[in-house]
């Protein structure tokens, strides 16, 4: 199967399950904690979206022709920041609104998000040689862990 379709397939599917969450009002933290980590999540989001550049979105995984490989900032403590901030920013709310669907909401975005990462890697690693030397010293998800 086509990479991009996938691809924009995942993004689709992640964004349905982050509306139902928004529909439910189970998206938003309320406790301190939860909020916490939002915030922290929002921030780390932003950072690394400064840092990447503004006009880097895609709903498809597509590292342009134009662009380079970006390893420092956040992108120098794992590898997908983005997707990282979406994923603590899901599951800080569904825990903050426990139930199955949430839980189940909060899955399907990781499922989506994780699906991204695998498929922007080969795309990443055909487009920039330098890509597996940084894979091999920069953690995915969570630095020097996974």
């Amino acid at each position: 199967m086509n990479p991009k379709l996938v691809s924009t397939l995942a993004f689709a599917i992640s964004v349905a399950a982050l509306a139902v969450l928004v529909l439910t009002k189970s998206v938003l933290g309320r406790e301190p904690i939860a909020i916490g980590l939002q915030v922290a999540a929002l921030l780390f989001f932003l950072w690394a979206r400064m840092t990447m550049g503004w006009r880097s979105f895609h709903a498809t995984a597509n590292p342009l022709e134009s662009a380079r490989l970006v390893t420092t900032g956040p992108y120098g403590l794992v590898r997908h920041p983005i997707y990282v901030s979406l994923w603590l920013f899901a599951w800080a709310g569904a825990a903050d609104h426990l139930s199955a669907l949430t839980v189940a909401m909060a899955l399907v975005i990781a499922a989506g998000l994780l699906v991204r990462m695998i498929l922007e890697e080969g795309l990443l690693r055909a487009r920039f040689p330098e890509y597996s030397d940084y894979a091999r010293r920069t953690k995915r998800i969570v630095p020097f862990v996974i």
